[in-house]
């Protein structure tokens, strides 16, 4: 008699953190899948869960780690990859002995690592490592070394193996991985390593899949988009290959995210700014806008050359979206610098604004600057701050009330706001960060994926209501 083959092990994955860590999480799930693994949503009916973690920041850290507790609770075995296992390694597994800890040069044979932990053979957590050190320091000698057999990983490249654990219509799509720049608060480049663009051809066809899969609106990310193309010699890359993508056929909107404004180019902004199917949306790492203190976290501009990159924006795209993050209290920082970075929010009117409170990040040139300043008054900053955000991103949103938006349809509303309203995302909305926009007078038949042109007749905090004014646009 023969005997039947073994049921399918199941593995759910959980993902924390960024668009980036979601793009890296899709990519395990394919190797996964292609490793005989069955993907399921809900932890207690998993052999496994795969904790991808986020290490960026304390409160990214500790959400982290309640996910990897919580996943025990299923009665699972627990993996923990991503950012914070790989910062980590060792140090990690020694805190939380319940799982299993994984870095980023498991990824390519993760299934065979997770059937070494559901078989008990044992597994050595790595010993954390710099991994800017893993490439060459010339970001144009790197291209010779990342194809090679014994190449560092570099997660999130496998676009071959990627398997969307996500339904909807946007979907991001990773241009690089990595970071040159030595931000004194940030820890990243450590852990990420240095920065490796993907081959344009490379990108595209994962474009080209997206759009397979039902993707209508692109999410470039990386950790610097502005860097793109600068290892594989050509700084001009990222507005090469826009047009191109924004040309796939069945995408209709292509956004960029992650642009540090020291490295905006007169021609990145006219691309973004000017390109059909481009979303006029600027995601400018700021940080803050008071000059000095700029030069302490090891960054450059200020509140005037923000603002006039803002305008130079506003000139050629009058409607396009702005958002960044902001941090307060890093060693140092006066009352003085506090209010310069108000009047920059004041009077560059953005629309959507992260507010963080500083805290130190081991390795970092931050961790050890003079000038620390109290808990309660980096909390007190935050909450000023956040305060005032709020009240300008609203404004913000009220002044486009009148304005005609391309909004890209997410869900449809009919079951709860009467046929034809949608809820979806105009240009100058990330699709996960920055509000969204509930329309009226879609269309019958209309899907999501779709855009549609509506003049925004009122507004909720960040969130616009807005009438549709033609039929859909076919995706």
């Amino acid at each position: 008699m023969t005997a039947l083959p073994d049921p399918a092990r199941k593995v759910a994955v959980v993902t924390l953190g960024c668009a980036r860590n979601e793009v890296d999480s899709e990519e395990l799930a394919g190797r996964l899948a292609a490793g005989g693994y069955e993907l399921v949503d809900d932890a207690d009916d998993a052999d496994a869960v795969l904790v991808n973690t986020c290490g960026f920041i304390e409160s990214a850290k500790k959400d982290s780690v309640d996910a990897i507790l919580a996943a025990t609770d299923s009665g699972a075995q627990v993996v923990a990859v991503g950012c914070m296992a790989e910062r980590y390694g060792s140090e990690l597994a020694g805190a939380l002995p319940e799982a299993t800890v994984l870095g980023f040069d498991d990824y390519a044979a993760i299934g065979d690592r997770l059937d070494d932990v559901l078989t008990g053979r044992p597994l050595v957590p790595h010993d954390p490592r710099d991994r800017r050190t893993l490439l060459p320091i010339s970001p144009v000698a790197r291209t010779a070394v990342v194809g090679a057999a014994d190449a560092p990983a570099i997660p999130g490249h496998g676009w071959l193996q990627r398997r969307r654990l996500a339904s909807g219509p946007s979907a991001a799509l990773k241009l690089a991985s990595g970071c040159d720049r030595r931000c004194a608060f940030c820890a990243i480049p450590t852990f990420r390593g240095a920065f490796v663009s993907r081959p344009p051809a490379e990108v595209l066809g994962e474009a080209r899949w997206l759009a397979g899969q039902g993707v209508t609106e692109l999410v470039l990310v990386s950790e610097n988009s502005t860097s793109y193309g600068k290892d594989l010699g050509d700084l001009r890359s990222l507005e090469r290959l826009l047009p191109q993508l924004a040309a796939v056929e069945g995408i209709v909107r292509v956004r960029v995210a992650y642009l540090q404004p020291a490295e905006m180019r007169p021609g990145l902004l006219e691309v973004i700014a000017g390109t059909e199917g481009i979303a006029p949306y600027f995601d400018l790492s700021f940080q803050h806008s008071s000059p000095g203190l700029l030069r302490r976290m090891r960054r450059f501009g200020g509140t005037d050359d923000f603002l006039g990159l803002i305008e130079r924006a506003r000139v050629l795209a009058p409607a396009a979206g702005f958002r960044t993050n902001v941090i307060l209290g890093f060693p140092g920082e006066t009352e003085d610098d506090v209010a310069e970075l108000e009047r920059f929010l004041v009077e560059g009117r953005l629309d959507a604004v992260g507010v963080f409170g500083y805290s130190d990040e081991e390795g970092t040139e931050a961790a050890g600057l003079p000038g620390k300043l109290d808990q309660a008054e980096i909390d007190a900053r935050v909450r000023r701050v956040t305060d005032l955000v709020e009240e300008l991103t609203a404004q913000r949103a009220e002044d486009r009330i009148g304005e005609t938006v391309q909004v890209l349809l997410t869900e449809d509303l009919a079951g709860t706001d009467g046929p034809g309203a949608w809820l979806g995302h105009a240009a100058h909305q990330d699709p996960d960060a920055d509000g969204t926009t509930t329309i009226t007078g879609v269309p019958d038949g209309a899907v999501a994926g779709e855009i549609v042109a509506a003049e925004v007749v009122g507004t909720e905090g960040v969130d616009l209501v807005a009438a549709a004014l033609v039929p859909a646009v076919t995706a």
